[in-house]
């Protein structure tokens, strides 16, 4: 009588259950066991019941091949994200050389190469693009010369200060030299007592 085929779903009924677990079980360590021997493979097998209870088989040592496979899941990780950062950057690289290559040829184009093969979107592209660049340039060479005048303003209005402070000092200097000169010729003019002058002017002369 043919077998038929077992349903993959949760047992319901807990004998059968656990029956089916002690079969499978069994089989599945004699499967592993077989394994190692014939392909001379590193087996590790754990199984926990639904009770919790631990079977195992390793045809070496359970923590050696645990750790073993700790450490190769780090070695693919490691390669895994270099691959893909090698990915990225093949990407970038394409993608960048693609963009170099539009701006050689809008360059050119916009230098008058091989504009008569463009179409007429293409020049008005072209043109607009190059209205676009003007417009900037000279908004840029304006706000450059604001700039120059400001700086250029400034500049004058500190040297007209230090003119004014200087002409400031001078006529001060002038100032003080013509009083010291009135004083030295008033001084020049009384000479001497002033009896001396009243009697040298009412003297009679013979």
């Amino acid at each position: 009588m043919v077998r038929g085929k077992t349903e993959m779903k949760r047992i319901e009924n807990a004998t059968s259950r656990q029956v089916t677990f002690s079969k499978r079980r069994n089989g599945l360590l004699k499967k592993a066991f077989e394994l190692s021997v014939l392909c001379d493979a590193e087996v590790a097998l754990v199984i926990f019941s639904p009770r919790s209870k631990l079977y195992e088989f390793s045809s070496s040592s359970i923590a050696k091949t645990i750790e073993r496979y700790q450490r190769r899941i780090k070695e693919i990780g490691i390669n895994h994200r270099g691959d893909a950062n090698s990915q990225q950057a093949r990407y970038e690289t394409q993608g960048l050389t693609k963009k170099i290559e539009q701006l050689e040829i809008s360059k050119r184009k916009l230098l008058g190469e091989g504009i008569d093969k463009c179409s007429i979107e293409e020049l008005q592209q072209l043109e607009n693009q190059l209205e676009r660049s003007l417009t900037r340039i000279r908004a840029k060479k304006e706000r450059k010369l604001v700039k120059e005048n400001k700086e250029l303003k400034e500049k004058w209005l500190g040297m007209g200060a230090t003119v004014a402070s200087s002409q400031s000092t001078l006529s001060s200097s002038e100032v003080n030299i013509d009083d010291n000169d009135n004083m030295e010729v008033e001084t020049g003019l009384f000479i001497g007592p002033p009896e001396t002058r009243q009697s040298k002017k009412t003297s009679p002369q013979y």
